[in-house]
Order: C-alpha cells, then structure tokens, then sequence
C-alpha cells in the first residue's frame, strides 16, 4: 500500500465511521437494531452500488473473529454479576440445552425445506443458534425490563457463543465427528475456556489493584489486553476462547478496579467500534445481485426458527427454573439474531449459506426488532422505580465503595407527588440532586417528587439492593409502600 492509497483509506475510513456513528441516532428514534444500518452501509459501499470490490471470506472470518472478541470483552466488563447472578442458572440452560434444541429443530426445517442432507442442515442450525445481545438491548434500552430477564437475555447470549462456535467448526470440518466425540469436544472445550478465563480475571484483577501505572489512561489498556489474552491463551490450549473472554471480562468488570469508569466508557467505545467494521465488512462481502434465490428459503426456515426452535428451546430449557410463562413468552420473541450468524455463515465457505442467514437476519430483525418493546408491554413486564448506574471517574467514590445512580420518574409512577423525607431510604443513601426541566438543585427533605424528575443518589454499594428494592416499592404503592402487600414486592 502507497501513502497516496493510505490518504484515501483513511479519508474514506473517517466518513464510514462517522456517517455510522450518526445512524446510531436514527436507529435510537426508529425502534431499529443499528446492526441494520451498518449492514445496509456496506451494501451501498460494495461493487454492486458504489464499487468497492470485497470478496476475501476467510479474511472476513478472521476480522469477524477479532471482532467477536472485542464485542464479548464489552459484554462482560459492562455486566452487572449482581443483576445476572440470579439468571445464572436459567441462562446457561438456555444457552446449552436450548441452543441444542434449537439446533436439531432448525436442523430438521432446513432438511425438510431445502432438500439438503442432514450434516449441512444441522451445520444451517448451529450457524442460527446463537441470539444477538447487541441487536436486543439497542430496541430495549428505552423499556425498563426486571432485573432478572435483562440478566438472563445478556447471560445466554454471553455463553451460547461458545458452544456453537465448537459445533459450527467441528460440522465444517472434513471428517466430522461422531455425536459422542462432539460432545466430549464441546465439553473438554468448554471446561478449559472456564478455567482459563475465571483465572486470568483473578490473576488480572489483583494484578491491576496493585499496579502503579503513570497514566489513567494505561489502566483500560491493561483490562483489555487481559480479556484478549484470556481468549488467545484458551484458544492455544484447544479450550474456547470466547467463553474464556466473556468470564474474564465479566470477573475484571465487577472487581470494582482503579479507574473503572474510564475503563468501561473505553471498552464501550471500541465495542461499538468493532460492531461497525463487523457489520461494514460484512456488508461489503455480500452481493445483492444473489440474494434474490434464498428470500424464500430464509423465510421458511426463519419461520421454523421464530415460531417452533426458539419457542421449543426456551420452554424446554428454563420452564423449570421459576421463568414465569409471561417471562419464557418474552424470551421466545427476543431471540434476535445479529453478528454472530452472520459470522459463522463465513466458516463453512458456502455462498448459499451465508446467503441465507444473510436474508434471515435483516428480514427477522426488521419483524422482531421494532416489535419488542410493544410485546414487553403487553405482557406487563416493564419495571417502574428502575435504577441505572453512573459512571464517573471519582475517586472518593471508590475509596468509600460507594454507587452513584439515576432515577427516572416516569409517568403514572407514583413517585410523583412524594416528598423526599418519605421515601425513608435506607441508611447510607441519599438523594443528592434532581433535575427538573433541564434545571438542576439539591432537594430539602419536604421537596416533592414530579413526573419527569430525574433523581441522583449516592448511596454504599452495601445498600444499593436495599435501595433498588425501596424506590420500586414506592413507584409501585406510593408512600404508603410497605403497608400494602402488593407495593413491598
């Protein structure tokens, strides 16, 4: 490469990411997962359109490889182990027996519908296996859902990742193995990645508590350079390296580690970084002149996928680990599928098959995505009183382990038309500040509450289960809570 053609890759590189970064705006107002646009902005940039010639797939595996990574690392270090730790359970039933049900039934569809032979249908089921936490959480942000099925959603699709990926290579492999050694494969595998990432995130967190380093500005670097390792290092032992990734990150992202505002606004920005170029180059790989045979395909085995696999898998999965049928209702419509497909569709080297996921993705995403809020609606699973964390690079608050957190009064909470002094919030927290139609004051004890209000509190990290749980309380029965039954819940 010249440095006349490095001025023009970066000139064009600048606007791509620029005009993304604007998108993210407009699929902020449409309802749409941005995955969407950026797919659609690679289009435009291909040969067919503007004329930019991308065709290398095995370079698009790897870079979609690298990309996962960084994606999986923001995942992790942006989880909250206090929200998904009661989801546990039900998240990694889901993610291992749901996933193998949606495998054999997507499986079964592709057999019956395409005529295909049952290695390459069950490969089809493996590659749709995996939902998308990124294209989920993009329509979801605005509707406030309860703690434990935010956390189950995030949890399944930061473990479902790496057993597919181990089937997906073992069924494009030339020899494939019997189902017995692809289980014991998928087993050791996994063990390995766990033991490889819960272990660099314990190494990695005292590590980085006790280091010196000169800049704050090194100390996300370390992080991230610790969740990469933790998935080279796995993937050189034959284990899985995006569980590895995903555990250590969760472990360096709850460890409460010097400058872990920085570090999380960091990772935030490179996540969304590598969810552009993925889906950009993504994109860019695919010819729109040859999608037009697979639109009917897709929709069909779409269908199997959205109506009978995804259904089937969640029931089967986690109705016996108290997921209410409103709850195991919700988790059938929010399988989204994004990146991770589209991805795996690369790995087998089959144009019909990425072809394929390719129309499955956009037009099911197009279905579900801008449906989800409605659906979380209507079966009244909306959370009123939801608290959300602030990060901000504090010091004081760190060294006194101690949260800062926002509080939206919504409409018909009744929040509104409390006076500050009876929310009665436990001891070591307190409302510092609200902000009121673009103004901001310090609250006295007899200030009531509006609709609209945003609150800030402090409160000890010991305290803030306490006070989550308070301010739903009040939300939910007014400054009666706690004398009714039904507001104490």
């Amino acid at each position: 490469m010249t440095a006349d053609q490095l001025d023009t890759l970066l000139l064009l590189g600048a606007v791509v990411l620029l005009v993304a970064i604007a998108a993210v705006r407009l699929s902020v107002g449409t309802g749409l997962p941005s995955l969407l646009l950026y797919l659609g902005l690679g289009v435009v940039l291909g040969e067919n359109v503007l004329g930019v010639d991308f065709d290398d797939a095995q370079l698009a595996q790897a870079l979609g490889y690298a990309a996962l990574v960084i994606i999986l690392a923001e995942g992790g270090l942006t989880t909250s182990w206090a929200e998904i730790r009661p989801a546990v359970p039900a998240a990694a039933s889901l993610a291992t027996l749901g996933t193998a049900v949606s495998v054999l039934v997507t499986g079964g569809a592709a057999h019956l519908l395409l005529g295909v032979d049952w290695r390459q249908a069950l490969l089809i089921g493996a590659v749709l296996a995996p939902t998308d936490s990124a294209a989920v959480f993009s329509v979801l942000r605005r509707v406030p859902l309860p703690a434990r099925l935010s956390g189950l959603l995030e949890a399944e699709s930061g473990f479902n990742d790496a057993p597919v990926v181990i089937l997906v290579v073992a069924l494009s492999a030339v020899h494939a193995p019997t189902w017995w050694q692809l289980l014991g494969l998928i087993v050791v595998e996994l063990a390995i990645g766990a033991v490889v990432g819960l272990g660099v995130g314990w190494v990695g967190a005292w590590w980085v508590r006790r280091i010196a380093l000169p800049a704050s500005g090194l100390y996300p670097l370390a992080v991230l350079a610790l969740c990469v390792l933790a998935y080279g290092a796995a993937a050189v032992l034959h284990g899985s390296g995006f569980l590895a990734v995903y555990l250590a990150a969760l472990f360096l992202g709850n460890a409460r580690l010097p400058h872990r505002p920085a570090t999380r606004g960091f990772v935030e920005g490179l996540g969304w970084l590598a969810q552009i170029g993925l889906f950009v180059m993504l994109g860019l790989l695919v010819t729109p002149k040859d999608l037009g045979s697979s639109i009917l395909p897709a929709l069909g085995v779409g269908l199997a996928l959205l109506v009978v696999a995804r259904p089937l898998a969640v029931w089967l999965s986690v109705g016996w680990l108290g997921v209410s049928r409103r709850e195991r209702l919700l988790l059938s419509w929010a399988g989204l599928r994004g990146a991770v497909p589209v991805v795996l569709a690369t790995v087998p080297g089959d144009d019909d098959i990425f072809n394929l996921v390719f129309v499955l993705v956009v037009v099911f995403t197009l279905v579900q995505g801008p449906t989800l809020p409605w659906v979380a609606r209507r079966l009244g699973l909306i959370t009123v009183g939801a608290t959300q964390s602030l990060d901000i690079e504090s010091s004081p608050l760190l060294r006194l382990d101690a949260d800062l957190l926002q509080v939206h009064v919504d409409a018909g909470s009744k929040l509104a038309g409390v006076e500050v002094f009876e929310l009665y919030l436990p001891t070591g927290a307190s409302i510092t500040l609200i902000v009121r139609d673009g103004a901001a004051f310090v609250p006295q004890p007899s200030t009531p509450l509006r609709i609209g209000d945003d609150l800030i509190l402090v409160a000890a990290a010991a305290t803030r289960g306490d006070v989550e749980k308070r301010l739903r309380a009040v939300s939910r029965g007014g400054r009666l809570a706690g004398w009714r039954r039904d507001s104490a819940r």
